[in-house]
């Protein structure tokens, strides 16, 4: 192929088509012929997985989205929205590909006599919240990295008393489809597209507007935080196994937010109390409580701000701060409620495995987050997401500590054998695990579709086909559309 001006032809094409677009204003795009183009407009979060987008957009209006969506689609090429920027294998920056960043998008205003938000596709959930408390003193459910992600992050963790999650406060949006139309998509139009968006968004459109549900804050909280790194790993795995069968209690307040951390230094066990200070204290008197060492911490605050920077603070501090850097994930959803523990004896072979295995890097996390609460009551068709029946979720992390070079197989393995620990020993009481679709995971390979959306899966493909045929809105791990089995369009979903 030949280039002029260090472009090839297919990014020539492209660059007319984006220009024949969005006009002459050159502050709407930027294309890979531009000095750094790549740190300056890519900006890949993950510096293992290389790509190379033929264009970076910058729309201000959801026309200007529209207009780009359909100039693609006529090209045959793929396009992904990038709001937070913190996709985990750059599935924001598809690889010869069109990214929509939407940092221009971030109206808000606010319906006082209904509580409802309405919030431009681009704003940061920590711009939200300022938006949000600051003159209203409202809130929604969200996941803790405030500074990074948007509602358009598949990442939609609960961190708020009610124990929902982000998606489950959208009432309405406003979407660009694959053919280039501005559609409105709620439980009353367009039914079976809102359904997919709450769960798989980036396979079926671009959400330039959110109308969410808020809450009021909470007035007090408890932040607390307990190290065990001084003792043996195996003092440590009885630690995890009594946080374990607490967390299990069915009748355990859903105001109790908790996750476990094991690291290099140990066994950290973190988290945030919805209520007063008494209150907690009253809960930590149970005798399963399983915070009774030294090293804890704990603070009262009654700034829901101050709660939510200082759980973005620890997230940075575990991920590198938001920083690009040579990075691998993996996950796993521990799906069936309250029944699907790991025993005692799983416990120690996976800290005795952790004890012994080469990590190929001082820089790794393993993350067990609670989810449980209100979002294990709403039914698993409620919306696309698909573990509504998890009671924690695995997250495992791992940066490369050499600055120039990838995360190593030994790092990779290290971590893929976590998970094989946990699934050989549970695999006998037919446990169905998962992978949560916000840590994606390319390692998955052909079966990382059916983990992310399980039985959602094939309804999903059914609406792809109906909204998305050509696959616009595709990356690696994308929905897939395939013939539908049933009606050929509807607004009602059916299972």
């Amino acid at each position: 192929m030949g280039s002029i001006s260090g472009l090839s032809d297919q990014e020539r094409t492209v660059r007319s088509l984006v220009q024949n677009a969005l006009g002459s204003d050159d502050t709407l795009y930027a294309f890979p012929d531009e000095p750094f183009y790549q740190f300056d407009h890519v900006k890949l979060y993950n510096l293992d997985i290389r790509t190379r987008p033929d264009a970076v957009t910058y729309p201000k209006t959801p026309q200007q989205v529209a207009a780009i969506v359909g100039a693609a689609a006529k090209a045959g090429l793929a396009v992904q929205a990038k709001s937070g920027g913190h996709s985990y294998c750059n599935f924001s920056s598809p690889d010869h590909g069109i990214v929509v960043d939407l940092r221009n998008m971030k109206k808000f205003s606010m319906n006082t006599e209904t509580w409802r938000a309405t919030v431009g596709g681009g704003m940061l959930l920590g711009e939200l919240d300022e938006s949000l408390y600051s003159p209203h003193k409202r809130a929604v459910a969200h996941g803790e990295s405030v500074w990074e992600d948007t509602p358009q992050s598949v990442g939609w963790v609960r961190v708020l008393v009610s124990s929902e999650w982000l998606s489950d406060h959208v009432e309405e949006v406003e979407v660009v489809t694959a053919d280039g139309q501005i559609l409105r998509a709620s439980e009353t139009q367009h039914k079976d597209l809102f359904w997919a968006l709450k769960g798989a968004g980036a396979s079926f459109g671009i959400i330039t507007e959110f109308v969410l549900r808020t809450e009021e804050a909470p007035e007090e909280t408890v932040q607390y935080k307990y190290s065990f790194t001084s003792g043996s790993w195996t003092k440590m795995a009885d630690v995890f196994k009594t946080w374990q069968r607490f967390i299990a209690d069915p009748d355990l307040t859903w105001r109790f937010a908790t996750t476990a951390t094991i690291t290099t230094l140990g066994l950290s066990i973190s988290g945030t109390f919805y209520g007063s200070e008494l209150e907690f204290e009253q809960l930590s008197l149970k005798p399963d409580f399983p915070l009774r060492e030294t090293g804890s911490k704990t603070t009262v605050r009654q700034n829901w701000l101050d709660v939510l920077t200082h759980e973005a603070e620890q997230v940075a501090l575990k991920l590198g701060g938001g920083i690009p850097a040579h990075a691998y994930t993996k996950t796993l959803t521990f799906n069936g409620s309250k029944n699907n523990l790991l025993d005692d004896p799983g416990v120690d072979k996976l800290f005795s495995y952790i004890e012994h295995a080469d990590k190929g890097t001082l820089i790794w996390f393993l993350i067990f987050d609670l989810a449980g609460g209100k979002t294990n009551t709403v039914p698993m068709e409620a919306t696309a997401y698909a573990h509504r029946d998890a009671l924690y979720y695995l997250q495992s992390y791992a940066i490369s500590d050499k600055l120039i070079s990838g995360v190593s197989e030994t790092t990779k393995q290290f971590l893929a054998g976590v998970n094989d620990v946990i699934v050989n020993h549970m695999m006998a009481d037919g446990t169905d695990y998962g992978a949560y679709p916000g840590y994606v995971d390319l390692e998955l390979g052909a079966e990382a579709q059916k983990l992310y959306w399980r039985d959602n899966l094939e309804e999903l493909e059914r609406i792809k086909t109906i909204y998305d045929p050509g696959k616009v809105f595709r990356n690696p791990q994308s929905v897939r559309p395939t013939v539908a089995r049933s009606r050929i369009a509807t607004n009602d979903v059916k299972f």
